[in-house]
């Protein structure tokens, strides 16, 4: 949904949406938002209602855009307390009945002002407004996101995996696949199509990569992935936590960011004369996402339990480097198999995690990028290896915690523009708020404080 005022909905198009949802059982629809701790917050409205949600919006309150992740109340220079409202206003060109959740259909949400006008930190109208930059520059950006989760025994607050076997090994498939077969068709259902599903390194740890979507939609396939992949779970008897660390010490779960970026002549990161078929744009681009990193780190995997995965030898991507199908540097290239290249070739953000907000993650990566094009920007040279095992190697870590991680989001001029002075101080608020929360809990503590908060 675009424009910046509640839009007038199609009253043909939302009754033929509503007969559709009749006939397939639902009863009720989850609007859904996410706020700047990575929590996805909803309200319901019974299907009777959706014409007037999608006309006026379903009210909530604009304290929980400085809310943490264990829901403590901050407030930021511009933004939180108890005073104010929003309306939710549904996409409904998303709505769709959830596979996993009979009688229920989902769509994401808008957030406007009850005077009609766009609320000025809404997160997922900050994604649309970077894709619009990006399309001004005459760009078009795809994006996807890598999907990394653990099955536990229900019924317990500690973590038991409910399945074992070797990573990648086809016992482990074996124990998962029944409820991969249900998954795969879920989503399916639901308009996503799966790329690969299947057992990962970690306890207990499955993935699943998608189709590349546009920025917006990628960020809202991550909502809806992760909300089907936690409700089939519950329905095989199981509990799914994508946490960034369920036991500490071990490898977490991330949620790698891909993404691409095409101008008229094709794809900017192939067909180039640059390294490994880089456009001299593409290379920029890269540049200035490289350049962002350490900011960037507060919005993709900012919360105090992303730093107990960010650790080296552990492919979690805790370099500020680049290189060619390199697992230990945060920025990857991807340049796909010879004769793929053209609409294969693309970069992976390996450092992010399920803690963040999934649309301030692939609109701030954006504003990096293009920042990058503006400057034309250069990479450094690319890394080969471990940096953490290789003599005399110069790479830079990033933030190693989250209060790093947050003062370097305060100080990136590039991010603070591209944000905006409102939700800019509003991430940095939750960050900071976190990190002070936590800065003396032991690793045990808060794996414990976050394990199923996501």
């Amino acid at each position: 949904m675009s424009g910046d005022r509640i839009p007038a909905p199609e009253p043909a198009s939302l009754q033929a949406a509503s007969a559709r949802l009749r006939a397939r059982g639902v009863e009720l629809v989850e609007l859904s938002f996410v706020d700047n701790a990575g929590i996805v917050r909803v309200k319901s409205v019974p299907l009777s209602r959706l014409s007037e949600a999608a006309r006026y919006g379903v009210g909530a309150s604009p304290c929980f855009e400085t809310f943490t992740f264990d829901d403590a109340m901050l407030r930021g220079a511009h933004l939180g307390g108890p005073d104010g409202d929003l309306r939710v206003v549904p996409d409904v060109s998303r709505l769709v009945p959830l596979a996993a959740m009979p009688g229920w259909a989902w769509a994401p949400g808008d957030k406007f002002v009850q005077e009609g006008s766009r609320f000025v930190a809404c997160q997922r109208a900050f994604a649309a407004a970077q894709a619009a930059a990006a399309a001004a520059a005459g760009l078009r950006v795809a994006a996807a996101f890598e999907h990394e989760w653990a099955l536990a025994v229900a019924g317990s607050t500690e973590f038991e995996a409910a399945i074992s076997g070797s990573g990648y090994g086809q016992t482990r498939l074996e124990a998962l696949a029944d409820y991969g077969r249900d998954l795969v068709a879920a989503l399916g259902e639901q308009g996503i199509g799966v790329a690969q599903f299947h057992p990962e390194y970690a306890l207990g740890q499955a993935e699943l990569s998608v189709q590349p979507n546009d920025p917006v939609g990628a960020a809202d396939d991550a909502v809806l992935v992760r909300h089907t992949v936690r409700a089939l779970a519950r329905r095989h008897g199981w509990r799914a936590s994508f946490a960034p660390c369920l036991v500490p010490g071990g490898p977490g779960s991330g949620a790698h960011l891909h993404l691409s970026a095409h101008d008229a002549d094709g794809n900017l990161l192939a067909d180039g004369p640059g390294r490994y078929g880089l456009r001299p744009e593409g290379e920029a681009f890269l540049a200035g996402i490289l350049r962002e990193l350490p900011a960037l780190v507060a919005i993709g995997a900012g919360n105090p339990a992303s730093f107990l995965r960010l650790g080296p030898s552990r492919w979690a991507g805790i370099w500020q480097v680049w290189g060619r199908e390199t697992r230990e540097a945060a920025l990857r290239l991807i340049t796909g198999t010879a004769g793929t290249e053209t609409w294969a070739a693309n970069a992976e953000v390996k450092c992010f995690d399920a803690t963040a907000n999934p649309y301030l993650a692939v609109g701030a990566v954006i504003a990096a990028g293009l920042a990058g094009i503006r400057e034309s920007a250069r990479l450094p040279a690319e890394i080969t290896g471990d940096p953490a095992l290789s003599a005399g190697s110069t790479a830079r870590r990033l933030p190693a915690n989250a209060q790093q991680a947050a003062d370097a989001l305060a100080e990136s001029a590039v991010l603070a523009e591209a944000l905006g002075p409102e939700l800019h101080d509003a991430v940095c608020t939750v960050r900071r708020g976190e990190a002070a929360r936590y800065a003396e809990a032991t690793p045990e503590e808060l794996s414990a404080a976050t394990r199923w908060v996501w």
